[in-house]
């Protein structure tokens, strides 16, 4: 039987998981002083593109499951950056609203892009192009 279709080389997943990995740890010295972890950053950017939408909404745009989402979201809160305020029609339903605290973080977050795209190894024109193969699987993906 051949088994070459099971080498780390020929698996797409793998520099995907890599790369990630890395890229994600260049992030770490940037959001220490800011007291948050890379999933709340991702989070932080969802609730300032819109802000006031539902746990449900949320979890869509940033591909989390509630099981994830939830303990992180009441971080958060307890760090005072969200309030989390359940729908007067329906119990079920969870809003999430930056506070001015989380509104303010905005501000010093606006520097972390331009330190990362320093830290990047390849030029603007590939990340790039690599940034919209890869938005373009993920809406191949969504059913």
């Amino acid at each position: 039987m051949n088994y070459d279709k099971l080498k780390l080389d020929r698996q797409l997943c793998f520099p995907l998981y890599v790369t990630s990995k890395e890229l994600i740890k260049n992030y770490k010295p940037l959001l220490d002083p800011l007291g948050i972890t890379y999933t709340q950053y991702i989070t932080f950017m969802a609730l300032w593109e819109e802000d006031n939408i539902t746990v449900k909404e949320l979890g869509q745009k940033l591909y989390l499951d509630s099981g994830t989402l939830t303990p992180l979201l009441k971080k958060m809160e307890l760090q005072g950056f969200i309030t989390r305020e359940r729908s007067t029609t329906d119990e079920r339903t969870v809003y999430i609203k930056l506070t001015e605290k989380g509104l303010e973080l905005r501000d010093k977050a606006a520097h972390i892009p331009d330190k990362m795209v320093a830290c990047l190894p390849v030029s603007m024109e590939e990340a790039f192009a690599l940034q919209k193969l890869l938005q373009n699987y993920l809406k191949n993906m969504e059913h």
